[in-house]
């Protein structure tokens, strides 16, 4: 089964707007497709963000979040980080670096091209929620 890492972005996308991001959640992540990986310090973040103010505003961003965290909980593979690893020049994205070797994931997605400029760590791809979809495309039955 794939591994796969979602960037703390994807999640939010997935949850303020009907996209891409949306379909890897609902297709391929929350139906356990895919192998979900996770880490205690990445699902903090998702936690903290999700919690923000500013996505209030969004028409029950706050129980779709709680539903997504508790789901994304029970789905989920996490993994005890062994190694520190500082390659992202924002350091609090290194998280999901450090997930990647952990866990050797298949891919890593995230929205965030300004910080992500590598395009693979070790041997996890790093693609965009666009990229990531089009290569792993669920293929309908002819």
């Amino acid at each position: 089964m794939q591994k796969l890492i979602l960037d703390t972005n994807v999640v939010v996308s997935a949850l303020i707007s009907n996209s891409i991001p949306t379909r890897i959640l609902h297709e391929l992540v929350l139906t356990q497709i895919v192998e979900t990986c996770l880490s205690d310090d990445i699902y903090a973040e998702y936690l903290e963000v999700l919690e923000r103010d500013k996505f209030s505003g969004f028409t029950n961003f706050n129980t779709k979040a709680q539903i997504v965290l508790i789901k994304l909980r029970e789905v989920s593979t996490f993994f005890n980080i062994q190694r520190k690893i500082e390659v992202l020049s924002d350091l609090s994205d290194n998280k999901f670096l450090e997930l990647a070797a952990e866990c050797s994931a298949d891919y890593l997605v995230t929205g965030n091209t300004r910080d992500f400029t590598i395009s693979e760590f070790e041997h996890t791809k790093i693609l965009t929620p666009a990229e990531y979809w089009e290569l792993n495309l669920p293929k309908k039955p002819l």
